[in-house]
């Protein structure tokens, strides 16, 4: 009888199933450093998974293991270091087979492919975290030029200006880079003068992972920089 693609047998009384496949994840997912994040991995069909070995590991480090769950017990003695007090599987979700991943407090060295495997049946997924620094600055060049950068993003935020009431400030094209690890950095600038009000936000939004960051500088605050000499500015 074949039942959501998995072949069941009654022998003597015994029930025996094949557990055709391992679900993960079908994309990145993207946190910020510090925040807390759950890896997906389940099997499907869901079945019990709190008697069954659990491994969770990135090939690319030693030694591998980030989390290992044996047959009803966690068993971290081969845990690598950077993980250690940080991960943790829920056995209420191990008994409907789901074996996703908790990690808390994330950090950049946690940026990388995660393997979730189950080695008596060969059954494998990953998934590819990546871990932003949401961080915005914002730098006086000259009397009214102001410069807004920020980094470690993806996927690629938009970056806006705005015055003191809120609204647009008109600004130049953005210069956008995207590093070797995936991530975005992007900076502009805008010119300001005394109708913009006394501050101006820079305003950093992704859709996507629906993260926003703001930065706000005070025109009275900004300073010029001539040679050796710095002397305060009011616009």
């Amino acid at each position: 009888l074949l039942i959501y693609s998995c072949i069941l047998f009654f022998l003597f009384g015994y029930l025996f199933f094949c557990i055709t496949s391992v679900v993960g994840p079908s994309s990145h997912i993207v946190v910020m450093v510090g925040e807390d994040v759950v890896l997906p991995c389940s099997l499907d069909p869901a079945v019990d998974a709190v008697p069954l070995i659990v491994e969770w590991g990135r090939l690319d480090l030693s030694p591998r293991f980030v989390h290992v769950w044996h047959e009803g017990q966690d068993l971290l003695t081969n845990q690598n270091p950077s993980y250690r007090g940080r991960t943790s599987l829920s056995t209420d979700r191990l008994k409907h087979g789901d074996a996703s991943l908790s990690l808390s407090k994330v950090t950049l060295s946690d940026n990388g492919t995660y393997r979730c495997l189950f080695p008596k049946r060969k059954l494998v997924s990953t998934v590819q975290l990546v871990v932003g620094e949401s961080g915005v600055s914002i730098e006086a060049g000259g009397s009214v030029v102001l410069e807004c950068e920020c980094s470690g993003w993806y996927p690629e935020p938009e970056v806006s200006w705005m015055d003191s009431e809120g609204h647009l400030v008109s600004a130049g094209p953005p210069e956008t880079v995207r590093g070797p690890d995936d991530l975005y950095t992007v900076s502009s600038r805008v010119t300001v003068d005394k109708r913009h009000g006394s501050t101006v936000t820079c305003r950093v939004h992704q859709d996507r992972t629906n993260q926003t960051r703001e930065a706000h500088i005070h025109i009275s605050e900004v300073q010029v920089y001539v040679g050796k000499f710095k002397e305060n500015t009011s616009l």
